[in-house]
């Protein structure tokens, strides 16, 4: 896989990993989510995998965080345009009119590149 590697802190004997768009694509493959995952970007490959309450839980488990976007997102490819406008406000995103695809992608990258992945 295309991890690399972000920073090491020595200190604490600890070596961090960021992972890139590609990388959490090819995730997709595997049986199980990568460990390392924001609970977030959790969600968003839970939600890939065709696992909607699983999403749906991870999201929610990151309520006033970045979880709140991909909350909109479920709650809108759900059909439940009210409650997706709700997510959207407390996440202080506009509603999103792109393809449901389009959206996935564009929370993912921006979600993995605030953890310091790539964003393209």
């Amino acid at each position: 896989m295309a991890f690399h590697e972000a920073f090491t802190a020595r200190a604490f004997g600890v070596t961090m990993m960021v992972m890139d768009r590609a990388a959490f694509r090819a995730s997709l493959s595997l049986a199980s989510a990568p460990s390392t995952l924001s609970p977030a970007l959790r969600a968003l490959w839970l939600d890939a995998r065709g696992d909607w309450d699983g999403a749906h839980d991870a999201a929610q488990a990151d309520e006033g965080g970045a979880g709140d976007w991909v909350h909109a997102y479920l709650h809108r490819k759900e059909g439940d345009p009210g409650n997706a406008a709700y997510w959207y406000r407390r996440a202080r995103r506009p509603v999103c009119r792109a393809s449901l695809d389009e959206e996935w992608a564009a929370i993912a990258a921006a979600l993995l590149e605030a953890e310091g992945g790539e964003a393209a």
